[in-house]
């Protein structure tokens, strides 16, 4: 190039090369005709008609519980509910009225499930994390197969003892992976296995779980301290390590993570801030987590103060004025982490870069996977391709179910899980279901040791 380039010559070569990146990034981004609506696969040739439905047993009849309860009321050739196990008596009640259920099968605790003999095809276990391990080895030992909540359990010591009960006893132990079943990600997953993007060189993964969410889940709720339940990377983002498990095919061989809660804690607690919202607190009308702002002003996340009720306002101001949920997010038990980075290399030296965001002001998936042939980006809702041979690309959309598995949660994928895991059970083949317990070890495995990690200053582990 000369060096006596004049400016206005200058300027048109930037603006031509503007250009360019204007139209590269048009394929990509720009109006795209070639969109897809995508829909949950309802007509799998190796699933069959069920002669009469499975009975189920409940472990835990809180929010994930009533939510695959709902299946049953959905699906009743599929699958029948015949008994709870819950102290909370509202929950009782309400499961009661909903399924029929008979007072004999309505329990305070699991181990009154366990005193009686076997009277049902399986148990979904929904409890708290921490209770996990003990209801899921009783159950195996007892002859149900399992439908497990994630995490498996707190240690993967116990993991590995349930995996191993499993094997004993030659049951089934679903895993509630469920994104493995979401439309969505079924349709990420097919892309890469087919080679559409060529092989996968990096995958840029981050969870943004949504600043209010992770302050009710996870400083005010159930999640929030590790000893009560798991490290926020294996109650929250377990989901995220192991779809990108599932996506690849391949094994992790080394691991080192990054994180630490730096904002919800004591310190940080604004100058006239009180214990609880509504205890006279100066800054609650401003604060962006007052529990009346949250809760009875937007009605974000009630149905978790009044177990599941309808909306009731003395119910709902007693709950902030008294509960958990009323908490200042600076007073609170807290200890998981806010903020987590996580490197991994997978097998053909694949590097995967994943992040946990609780300061996000929304919430849905972010993935960019980088092929030889092609690159893909999304977001929960759209999901674009793009070949770098013809410079064209596809958008497919997930915001369109389909009613076969409209009313389940996480994109379809809570009523894919369990349309699968019946099958598996009914047909007595647990190579019909994709997250059984043993391939959804290797991503619990991942969890683990990331933590470890973690703790140690980042430490690279291999795996």
């Amino acid at each position: 190039m000369s060096k006596n380039i004049s400016r206005r010559d200058a300027l048109k070569t930037i603006g031509l090369t503007s250009l360019a990146a204007t139209t590269i990034m048009d394929y990509t981004f720009g109006a795209n005709k070639n969109v897809i609506e995508l829909k949950p696969e309802v007509n799998n040739p190796k699933h069959k008609d069920f002669d009469k439905p499975l009975t189920c047993i409940i472990i835990g009849a809180g929010n994930r519980g009533w939510g695959y309860s709902r299946y049953a009321s959905n699906y009743p050739g599929e699958m029948t509910l015949v008994g709870i196990a819950e102290p909370v008596k509202i929950r009782q009640d309400k499961f009661k009225a909903e399924h029929n259920l008979e007072e004999k099968n309505i329990f305070d605790t699991w181990e009154d499930v366990f005193g009686k003999p076997k009277f049902a095809d399986f148990v979904i276990i929904s409890t708290w994390d921490r209770l996990h391990y003990a209801p899921a080895m009783k159950a195996l030992e007892m002859g149900y197969h399992v439908l497990l909540e994630k995490a498996i359990a707190q240690s993967w010591e116990e993991c590995q003892d349930i995996l191993a009960q499993a094997k004993k006893y030659n049951r089934i132990v679903g895993i509630c992976h469920v994104l493995r079943y979401a439309p969505y990600f079924i349709k990420m997953r097919e892309i890469i296995q087919s080679g559409e993007i060529g092989d996968v060189v990096s995958i840029q993964h981050m969870e943004p779980i949504d600043n209010i969410h992770f302050s009710h889940s996870f400083v005010r709720g159930n999640w929030r301290n590790e000893k009560e339940s798991t490290p926020c990377l294996l109650s929250k983002s377990c989901h995220d390590l192991d779809m990108i498990y599932w996506l690849l095919g391949k094994k992790c061989t080394q691991v080192t993570s990054f994180g630490d809660l730096n904002y919800f804690t004591t310190p940080n607690a604004p100058s006239g801030s009180t214990l609880m919202c509504t205890g006279g607190c100066r800054v609650e009308s401003s604060c962006p987590y007052s529990a009346k702002r949250i809760y009875y002003t937007n009605k974000r996340g009630v149905a978790h103060l009044i177990d599941l009720q309808p909306w009731d306002t003395d119910k709902v101001l007693k709950a902030i004025n008294e509960g958990p949920y009323g908490r200042c997010v600076f007073h609170c038990d807290n200890d998981v982490v806010d903020h987590q980075i996580v490197n991994m290399v997978f097998e053909d030296n694949i590097t995967v870069a994943f992040s946990m965001e609780a300061h996000t002001s929304y919430g849905g998936r972010r993935t960019r996977i980088m092929g030889t042939k092609g690159d893909l980006v999304g977001d929960e809702s759209n999901l674009t391709v793009f070949n770098f041979g013809t410079l064209k690309s596809i958008t497919y959309k997930s915001s369109e179910l389909g009613k076969e598995y409209s009313g389940g949660g996480h994109g379809g994928g809570d009523y894919g899980l369990v349309h699968n895991f019946l099958q598996a059970v009914y047909q007595e083949d647990e190579s019909l279901l994709s997250s059984t317990i043993e391939d959804s070890m290797e991503s619990h495995y991942i969890g683990f040791k990331a933590e470890e990690s973690r703790q140690s200053g980042g430490k690279v582990i291999n795996l």
